[in-house]
């Protein structure tokens, strides 16, 4: 069994992967220019996953409306973790927030937030452990987008076929087909930049 709340991810030395799901014009424009560009909208959060399964729930497969390209970002691991250290948690963990007005005021500041979500089986049903999603502000995208992006990849033929094998009831075909995920090590607190803690 996992751990309650870890990082896995598709990784290797320098580079970690993570997913995102747009709509057609977003995704064509990304893939040409290898890095967001316009309409990709720079004044509002975006939220990046390492956990293809996640996004496959919250996308449901690339089906929901805005939602049906699915895009796999490989960025810079060094980009990752500077995200990962300015991160605030969506909610005040009171090991590490006793004070919930003290979170209140790091999370309006934060240039990152920081989100824990139950992990997803291939059919979409909630594990009893969590998948991390990073979200961040206009205030840090300009920095992934020109700094941190190596290449971004279509997936969305993946997802498609992932998906029909599934419906039609080969589950064991589709899971070989799946991204290969394993634990991402990390070396700060998640959730938690206040210089205070």
């Amino acid at each position: 069994m996992p751990e309650l709340y870890e990082i896995r991810a598709n990784y290797d030395r320098d580079t970690l992967t993570v997913y995102q799901a747009y709509n057609r014009t977003i995704a064509d424009a990304a893939l040409a220019a290898q890095t967001f560009v316009a309409p990709f909208s720079f004044h509002r959060m975006t939220w990046i996953k390492p956990s293809f399964l996640w996004l496959m729930e919250r996308s449901n497969w690339g089906l929901k409306p805005g939602q049906e390209r699915i895009l796999a970002v490989r960025i810079q691991r060094t980009g990752w973790e500077e995200a990962l250290s300015q991160g605030i948690l969506t909610h005040p963990e009171p090991a590490l927030w006793p004070n919930p007005d003290d979170w209140r005021i790091a999370f309006d500041a934060a240039k990152v937030h920081v989100q824990w979500d139950p992990e997803r089986t291939l059919r979409g049903a909630a594990l009893p452990y969590f998948s991390i999603q990073v979200g961040l502000s206009r205030h840090i995208i300009q920095r992934y987008t020109d700094d941190w992006i190596v290449s971004i990849e279509d997936k969305t033929p993946l997802v498609r076929k992932l998906h029909r094998l599934t419906q039609s009831g080969k589950a064991d075909a589709a899971k070989k087909l799946l991204p290969s995920e394993r634990v991402y090590p990390i070396k700060t607190v998640i959730g938690n930049s206040s210089p205070a803690h």
